[in-house]
């Protein structure tokens, strides 16, 4: 049986026991939904996520929304509360921290096929009217995830998984095979 999580027994996590974090900044423009937020710290979790800025009505801890799909992640991970999206915006290009925006505009980038810089911000924006027009323009890029069917966008809890999850595979952040060619090799067909 695997081991608890200390979120499920109750423990505090020790700092020495924290892993390593990716330079990887996670940016919420006005997230509307609690729920999603939850969700994303969890991928933002498994991601390694180095910080996560929460901007304008983008739920935050303590919210019994976000408690329910995040289930401890905002523990784990460290976090800041911005009132207004043009202070975090402003806080990041200060360090020097490049800023790409996920949107679905035509001129964007597939984000397979963008170079992520490293140290990166990603900026995901609001469920329906996408990342603010101004933060948009403070952007050093602007990428987007192919959509092969008739709606133009995924959920952004799913979308934050699928970006991080490109942006981990080109830093060569992800682990590799246990085992090289047992792992390559496709399975017979039966």
């Amino acid at each position: 049986m695997p081991e608890l999580e200390p979120y499920y027994t109750g423990e505090a996590v020790p700092a020495a026991d924290m892993p390593p974090r990716q330079p990887l900044h996670v940016v919420l423009d006005n997230l509307r939904s609690a729920f999603n937020v939850g969700s994303i710290f969890r991928t933002a979790d498994a991601c390694a996520v180095a910080h996560m800025h929460l901007c304008g009505m983008t739920a935050h801890p303590p919210h019994p929304k976000l408690e329910k799909t995040a289930l401890g992640a905002f523990d784990y991970l460290k976090w800041s509360y911005y009132e207004r999206n043009r202070d975090c915006v402003a806080e990041l290009a200060a360090r020097g921290i490049p800023l790409v925006a996920v949107e679905t505009v035509p001129e964007a980038v597939p984000h397979h096929i963008y170079r992520w810089p490293k140290p990166v911000a990603v900026v995901f924006g609001n469920e329906v009217n996408g990342v603010n027009e101004r933060v948009l323009r403070r952007c050093d890029a602007v990428v987007r995830i192919p959509m092969l069917g008739h709606k133009n966008s995924l959920n952004v809890a799913t979308a934050v998984g699928v970006v991080l999850y490109e942006i981990l595979r080109q830093w060569d952040g992800l682990d590799a095979p246990q085992s090289s060619e047992e792992n390559l090799t496709p399975p017979p067909n039966l």
